[in-house]
């Protein structure tokens, strides 16, 4: 099938702005998300996300809706880690639950305009580098598989105090701070002096760890789409990598208040994410020797399976964990 056109573009868009201003209406006074609120606007970013991916399938063939699905699944899996770093944020900055949409919200809203600079980088790079950078990705890949066995290995996880986090003092550079909440505002003028509210703070340095977890996700998704039986141009793999990405993160915000009330109970699912990486990184190496080419239904096939057994495992063993 051809490359994607400015009208898929324009569909994209307006699809995830729909979305965004949907679930601001929804959210708009300063009130904890229940669990079963949660749990409905988790299905609702999937539908929506497979939605799309039907679209892609639709307009440029079944296995590059495939390919999407497998990406969204990716990040979504990758992203699991990440919301317990948010959590522990948050408790950092004593920041209540009835709040913590909000700054979730315009985290998101960075998140969309970073991982575009990721995602833009990383498909010049491979244009530019070729297989040298393909090879790097996957030494990448099985790196981040590597650190995170080797953090879930360790008995306790300490737990860090984000509130004197380098982006903290960096903010505190260009604006003097209050030191309490002033509703939700992450601004607010005291004695005619324009202040950081530790809503701000807070929302700085989630912003910053999007960041770094980008570090990991976006050569992670690259490298799932290489060595493929079918192989892509740099504008389709760009534009599948950015768009996989964006509705998986569109979404977690509700897998957030899903997964701090019900984390305990998902003890084996960091395994199934470290699998997946070494399949990817293994996967990546081989493409670029030319070794293997993996068709899209086995990468998407694959990772779910993976997934499924993690979720499956910590239902069927939660261990001490969800005592």
């Amino acid at each position: 099938m051809g490359a994607f056109t400015p009208a898929n573009i324009a569909v994209f868009v307006v699809l995830v702005a729909a979305a965004l201003f949907l679930d601001l209406a929804a959210h708009r006074q300063d009130r904890p998300i229940a669990m079963r609120d949660a749990a409905l606007w988790s299905l609702f970013w999937v539908l929506l996300s497979l939605g799309f991916a039907a679209y892609i399938g639709l307009s440029h063939g079944r296995s590059q809706g495939m390919l999407f699905v497998a990406g969204y699944f990716l990040e979504k899996s990758l992203s699991v880690d990440n919301l317990f770093v948010f959590i522990a944020i948050f408790v950092s900055f004593s920041i209540q639950a009835e709040l913590q949409h909000r700054v979730l919200y315009y985290g998101i809203l960075g998140a969309i305009v970073m991982r575009l600079i990721f995602v833009g980088l990383g498909g010049s790079l491979i244009a530019l580098l070729g297989k040298g950078f393909l090879a790097l990705c996957g030494v990448f890949v099985l790196w981040t598989a590597w650190k995170m066995w080797r953090q879930s290995r360790e008995e306790a996880r300490e737990q860090k105090d984000y509130s004197n986090h380098w982006a903290v003092r960096l903010t505190r550079r260009f604006f003097p701070v209050c030191p309490q909440l002033a509703g939700h505002a992450f601004l607010v003028r005291r004695d005619g002096v324009l202040m950081a509210t530790p809503l701000l703070l807070c929302l700085v340095v989630i912003e910053f760890a999007d960041v770094l977890f980008a570090f990991d996700s976006v050569p992670a998704i690259f490298a799932l789409f290489t060595g493929l039986e079918d192989s892509l141009d740099i504008p389709t793999q760009t534009f599948l990598v950015y768009t996989s990405n964006i509705f998986a993160i569109l979404g977690l915000r509700s897998l957030y208040f899903l997964l701090a009330a019900a984390n305990r109970f998902l003890r084996h699912l960091e395994k199934s994410v470290i699998a997946i990486l070494v399949f990817i990184g293994l996967k990546m190496l081989a493409g670029v020797a030319e070794v293997v080419h993996v068709p899209a239904e086995v990468n998407l096939f694959i990772v779910l399976g993976l997934l499924s057994v993690g979720v499956f495992a910590s239902l069927a063993r939660p261990g001490p964990k969800a005592q």
